[in-house]
């Protein structure tokens, strides 16, 4: 593979350190494009530069010679204008800088508030799940269509094969955790512990009865492998999820074993994270001193309103496979080990007790 040279956008966060890691094992050279350094990424050419600053990243990428980029990165705004602005505004300058450059494919990592709308406006409209690649745009705008037509355009205007690869809620880990559940629900349970605070399921009634899924980081690098050397993906946007489904009201318990607390009875209505855990950050800093963790501040392990606005939902929502696996691709995961080894990853690396 050493024609084949990655270049990843946002390779601290969950799904890039677990791309870096599949496509340093399949042999591939990658460089990975953060802010800042990080840990556990030995192997990966780093390369530092806000792509926000458009003149540094086409001054900093020019030149590399990179066949493949991959997206792994968003930036949270206050507004949803805001978020088209950003956002968009780093595949522009990221895939302008690199005009003229030997690029074959670029992958861009969306999620499923292509179906289930901007934070905004957040499953407001009708959820038609399970989700299919087919279903049109939605009327709200949103910063994952601006991404979209930046990529195509580009690909359009400079000849690469593109793929969109839209993942649930990604369980996994890396040096960076935002928005992460499994480093969230972690946090959660080691603070419950600490505390004698009851490990209560935060979400609705429907997340906690209804059909849902979720995606292993793994499988989702495995996707971007797949489609980055196999034509048939080519030109096309890919549901990624672990390929099971379940309901919350028996995942909790599994999530509560691996976790190695009680599950407690579940109220019937929603007790978000963001007010329960309100303060807590006192508790976190004994267990960070306690356990000899990595001295992170609680707001960089656990994100609280993405996992409420995750588990909040008042709707179904997961995701068809059919297309990738009729496609060619056949990565699955069962859901319970991806929590169970997601778990034990975060302990070994001392980020969680």
């Amino acid at each position: 593979m050493a024609d084949r040279r990655a270049l990843i956008i946002g390779v601290t966060g969950t799904t890039g350190y677990t791309t870096a890691h599949h496509l340093l094992d399949a042999g591939w050279e990658v460089h990975g494009l953060s802010r800042r350094p990080a840990p556990g990424l030995d192997g990966v050419i780093p390369i530092h530069v806000d792509v926000l600053d458009r003149e540094a990243t086409a001054e900093t990428l020019h030149g590399g010679g990179y066949t493949h980029i991959f997206f792994n990165i968003w930036i949270r705004q206050a507004t949803e204008d805001e978020n088209r602005r950003v956002n968009s505004a780093i595949v522009a300058n990221v895939l302008d800088a690199l005009r003229g450059e030997p690029v074959e494919h670029v992958a861009l990592v969306t999620g499923l508030k292509h179906y289930l709308g901007p934070f905004e406006a957040y499953a407001k409209a009708p959820a038609d799940t399970p989700f299919r690649e087919d279903q049109g745009r939605l009327e709200f705008p949103n910063f994952y269509y601006d991404q979209e037509d930046v990529l195509f355009e580009a690909a359009a205007r400079d000849d690469f094969t593109w793929s969109v690869h839209r993942a649930h809620t990604v369980i996994g880990w890396g040096p960076t955790n935002s928005m992460n559940m499994g480093a969230t629900l972690a946090a959660y349970a080691a603070i419950c512990r600490a505390t004698g605070k009851p490990f209560v399921f935060p979400g609705s009634p429907i997340q906690y009865e209804g059909v849902v899924d979720v995606t292993d980081a793994a499988v989702l690098a495995e996707q971007l492998l797949w489609s980055a050397t196999d034509r048939r993906s080519a030109d096309q946007a890919l549901n990624i999820v672990n390929g099971d489904v379940f309901r919350w009201k028996r995942m909790w318990g599994v999530v509560a074993d691996a976790l190695e607390v009680e599950a407690a009875p579940y109220p019937g209505h929603p007790t978000p994270l963001e007010e329960s855990m309100a303060g807590t950050e006192p508790v976190w800093d004994e267990l960070v001193a306690k356990h000899g963790l990595v001295p992170n501040d609680l707001a960089t392990v656990a994100t609280w309103w993405h996992t409420d606005a995750d588990l909040g939902r008042p709707i179904e929502a997961f995701a068809d496979m059919t297309k990738s696996r009729a496609l060619g691709f056949q990565g699955f995961r069962r859901t319970d080990d991806t929590f169970r080894e997601t778990f034990a990853g975060l302990k070994a690396a001392r980020i969680v007790p």
